[in-house]
């Protein structure tokens, strides 16, 4: 059975794995620009429905803020090659930090504010917590993808 799976597992050359990695930043940067786009352009809107929230409603200004700021800059990141990781980072944790948001709103609150944009306002809180869950799990292969290809450098380096 081990042969068989040598044999047969799919390998991805450096272009095609290179591609990938590029292809998941610019789908997470669309998103965070996207989303970070909304938020400003209704902040108020934004930050009266964070204010309506139990356990964060004292900090709204601040994080209405600061949450588009850090999806300006994560998508900055992602961008840029030489930070294109600590960019892939700081997506996961933002994205997992919304999505306990997410859930502490399903298990915690009756009326759920939502200040998604694009077809994501249309989902369901369930639908929301999978949208989430599919971005970190795009952000952690492209994040393993990296990491091969630098194993994979380093032993043809030695």
């Amino acid at each position: 059975m081990d042969n068989f799976l040598t044999k047969y597992r799919f390998q991805l050359t450096d272009k095609i794995r290179e591609l990938l990695i590029v292809g998941i930043c610019l789908v997470c940067l669309f998103l965070f620009l996207h989303a970070a786009h909304g938020k400003i352009a209704d902040h108020e809107v934004f930050a009266k429905g964070l204010s309506k929230v139990r356990f964060i409603g004292a900090y709204a200004e601040a994080i209405a803020w600061s949450v588009p700021v850090v999806e300006i800059g994560t998508a900055m990141l992602l961008i840029i090659p030489i930070t294109r990781k600590i960019g892939l980072y700081l997506f996961t944790g933002t994205m997992g930090v919304f999505t306990l948001y997410i859930c502490s709103m399903l298990f915690w609150n009756e009326k759920l504010p939502c200040h998604c944009n694009l077809f994501v306002e249309k989902l369901s809180w369930g639908g929301h917590l999978w949208f989430n869950l599919a971005f970190i799990g795009l952000s952690i292969t492209a994040i393993l993808l990296d990491r091969s290809n630098l194993n994979t450098n380093e032993n043809e380096q030695h």
